[in-house]
């Protein structure tokens, strides 16, 4: 019809009718690094993220959420730093043209995959995937650079000057 179609459902029973627990979606990251000593640049070779994030529903929209999370994460690792003026407490470049952020060229050969893990307690089986993606893939990438360096790094992003400073001692 030309008025168009309206369905109304009231959920509100069927989702009191949950068991009230939290649905948490779990990953593990890993990444492959070098690191040029010479100049203290690192550059991400590979990454790695197999999620555990309930029945996935549509593949290819969860595969993209993944990858995109990490690419977050490997911007997050190398190039994001938000740096404030001690004496007004503005930030420096206070746009994106002055923020760094991954580029294309930063992005290595990125593979997500997950795990059949439905959660029993949702009709559908899902939980969710939101930022998952993002959450262990600035620590794979630091981490990686320890074990190309023996250097732990607790503070992002991971700049090449910070990489020559801290040398083999820090």
């Amino acid at each position: 019809p030309p008025e168009g179609v309206t369905v109304r459902s009231n959920t509100a029973e069927a989702l009191g009718a949950l068991a009230q627990k939290e649905r948490h979606a779990f990953g593990a990251q890993f990444a492959e690094v070098a690191v040029d000593p010479a100049t203290g640049e690192v550059r991400v070779r590979r990454m790695l993220g197999i999620f555990a994030a309930g029945r996935i529903v549509n593949p290819l929209t969860a595969r993209n959420q993944f990858v995109g999370g990490m690419i977050w994460g490997i911007s997050m690792a190398l190039h994001e730093e938000a740096v404030r003026d001690p004496a007004s407490g503005g930030l420096y470049g206070a746009d994106l043209a002055g923020y760094h952020v991954a580029a294309h060229a930063d992005i290595p050969h990125i593979e997500a995959d997950w795990v059949d893990d439905p959660d029993p307690d949702d009709p559908v089986g899902i939980k969710g995937i939101g930022e998952v993606g993002i959450v262990g893939a600035a620590a794979a990438v630091a981490n990686a650079v320890w074990h190309a360096t023996g250097v732990r790094h607790r503070d992002l992003p991971i700049r090449p000057d910070r990489v020559l400073l801290a040398g083999g001692d820090a």
